[in-house]
Formats: structure tokens, sequence, C-alpha cells
């Protein structure tokens, strides 16, 4: 799970407990000018993620790095249903997946910005 923390000009990203480990990271950050948008699509959660540096089992958990298409992506997945989709620009990311505890909450704080 991903905890979001706002600052004066960016976000942070932080990964929480054993995810840490799963993920091999513990934070992402990314400036506020930076994130095109933040929303929720189960049907993209579906898609084959890519080249992986990180964890996947299927139906369990995705985390990592995950590389397709020449884009690099961040997983942190275990509940379809609390994660969010955040699309970013001029970042090493391309797009977030992350699980968070309330998805409402987190896509007005990311889509008004």
């Amino acid at each position: 799970m991903v905890t979001i923390t706002e600052t004066n000009d960016k976000f942070i990203f932080e990964i929480n407990g054993f995810h840490k480990f799963w993920a091999l990271r513990s934070d992402i950050v990314v400036p506020k000018e930076n994130i095109v948008k933040a929303y929720q699509d189960t049907n993209e959660l579906h898609k084959y993620p890519g080249f992986r540096v990180g964890t996947y089992l299927p139906f369990v958990i995705i985390a990592g790095d995950f590389f397709l298409r020449k884009k690099k992506n961040f997983w942190d997945v275990m509940k379809e249903r609390d994660t969010i989709i955040v699309e970013l620009k001029d970042h090493s990311y391309h797009k977030l997946y992350i699980q968070v505890k309330n998805p409402e909450e987190a896509l007005h704080l990311l889509n008004t910005k």
C-alpha cells in the first residue's frame, strides 16, 4: 500500500510495510507539475504489465518497476478496488499503479493540485 503526502511543490508516494521489500523501493517523489491526471481503470490493471524488476505473483501482488514499450511504470497492487493510476510527464516513470487506503481521497488530492 502507498501513502501520499503533499508538500508545497511535490507529492511523496511512500511505499509502506513489506511492500517496500516486494517493490524494491521505499518512496517516489514527483513534482506537482509532472502529474497529468489520476484515475481508476480496472481494465487497464488486467493488461500485461511488461518486463519486471520486482515481484509478480498473479492474483496476489504486482510490485516494482515494469517496462513496457520503452516506458517505465511503477506497480504496487494487491487489491484492484483500492488501486489508482497516476499518469506522469517529464519523469522517469510514465505511470504509477498504486494501491491506496482511500482511492476517492487520493484522486481528489492528486487532481486538484
